[in-house]
């Protein structure tokens, strides 16, 4: 395991990246295509209210509201973002005995291990996990330059556990799972074709629940824990979604203070809005969102159920938003992020970027704020952004930057 690269064949590389840069233009030509269309449907929309009678169709009224954010988009921080294809790469969990963790994920729950990266000298280890497909079989080896570039270019979810040395053999040790007062991090969870055949197996293979599914207010889902007690919710895939896998990761969830400022945040971060559900009698709100492949689209109206099915059938996770009504109103109020001293657990999600540079200043302008900064500590390249609550988002550079694609680059400190 490489965790460096050599000066030489970074220096250019470095160079290029430490610049200050301005995005790239949009095209003249493109811009006035896009004005000229947007005036005219503008003009069409307005005439019945200079009398002419004309009425637009919905679908021209959708589309003039697109244009006009299109146009807003068109420019500044939010156009660069986009041009760095942010997609949603990773959930992290600090995991006090590795062999326990990887018997539930993989061999339990059906994941593939893809990919290690050691840290001897810092005392810690990563495991990289995903659901993939049974009729595409994993040929790669976990610690190799060919699983480093798969990692570091896939284009789904992983859930990486992070395992620091001799954690297993301190039995005062324990990780926090949240899910106590003002916790963030909720769970993340798995979708399979029936829940309480599932359980029964995870039952009988001797781990504990939560919340079986007969159990509580909401029958047919339950929550079943890993080795380090974070809850692991299973639920019902949809009817035709077509998963062969008994498995297959479905969500992160995280609680939010106030959802217009996450939503917009999360948007930018190039994911899409699948789906949400509001239960005003119980004071919360659930918002489902994922990084769509390109051509795919959830259904226009994202409370239907049309769109709790589309969310149901897909094969990588969302991003689960929890809202508890009122939170936003709360001046004083504020969720912990799993990475306090007494409460780590939950570590970040993580993105893959075309450019961290990039897309660390554009996020910057539109009002994140950094954990750590690209240049900053002993790994250089990537960095840790923090979205309206705090949660850490990790910022890697997609493909890495070296022939091993390492997505960052070791510097001697003087």
């Amino acid at each position: 395991q490489s965790k460096g690269v050599r000066r030489s064949s970074l220096s250019k590389e470095k160079r290029r990246l430490c610049s200050v840069r301005r995005a790239a233009p949009f095209s003249t030509i493109a811009r006035l295509s896009l004005l000229s269309l947007a005036i005219s449907l503008l003009l069409l929309s307005s005439a019945s209210a200079f009398g002419v009678g004309l009425s637009l169709p919905l679908s021209a009224s959708r589309a003039v509201r697109g244009l006009r954010s299109a146009l807003r988009m068109s420019s500044g921080p939010a156009s660069a973002l986009k041009a760095q294809r942010p997609t949603w790469q990773q959930t992290m969990l600090r995991v006090k005995d590795k062999d326990k963790s990887l018997q539930f994920y993989r061999d339990a729950m059906g994941m593939t291990l893809i990919d290690i990266l050691k840290f001897p000298d810092m005392q810690f280890d990563l495991y990289f996990l995903t659901t993939l497909p049974k009729d595409q079989p994993y040929t790669l080896t976990p610690g190799t330059d060919e699983a480093h570039k798969y990692l570091w270019s896939m284009p789904g979810t992983t859930l990486e556990l992070t395992h620091n040395y001799g954690t297993e053999s301190d039995a005062d040790l324990k990780y926090y799972p949240g899910n106590g007062e003002k916790d963030g991090f909720g769970h993340v969870a798995f979708n399979c074709e029936d829940v309480y055949e599932a359980c029964e197996k995870l039952e009988k293979a001797g781990y504990e629940f939560k919340k079986k599914p007969d159990e509580g207010r909401m029958k047919g889902l339950a929550f079943v824990y890993d080795p380090d007690k974070y809850w692991v919710e299973i639920v019902m895939r949809g009817p035709e979604a077509g998963i062969k896998e008994k498995f297959n990761l479905s969500q992160t969830m995280l609680r939010v203070k106030d959802p217009k400022k996450s939503l917009a945040f999360y948007k930018a971060m190039g994911m899409t809005l699948c789906s949400e559900k509001h239960f005003p009698e119980a004071k919360f709100s659930l918002y489902y969102l994922q990084c769509l492949p390109d051509g795919v689209s959830p259904p226009e109206n994202p409370a239907s159920d049309d769109a709790r099915n589309f969310v149901k059938g897909l094969y990588n996770p969302v991003l689960e938003l929890t809202h508890n009504h009122g939170t936003e109103d709360d001046p004083d109020f504020s969720y912990k992020n799993g990475n306090e001293p007494e409460g780590k657990g939950f570590g970040h999600i993580g993105f893959l970027v075309n450019d961290v540079f990039e897309t660390c200043k554009a996020m910057e302008s539109l009002g994140a704020t950094y954990k750590k900064e690209p240049m900053g500590g002993s790994m250089k390249g990537l960095a840790f952004m923090q979205d309206p609550d705090g949660y850490w988002l990790e910022i890697i550079k997609r493909g890495g930057y070296d022939d091993h694609a390492t997505p960052y680059w070791l510097e001697k400190q003087e």
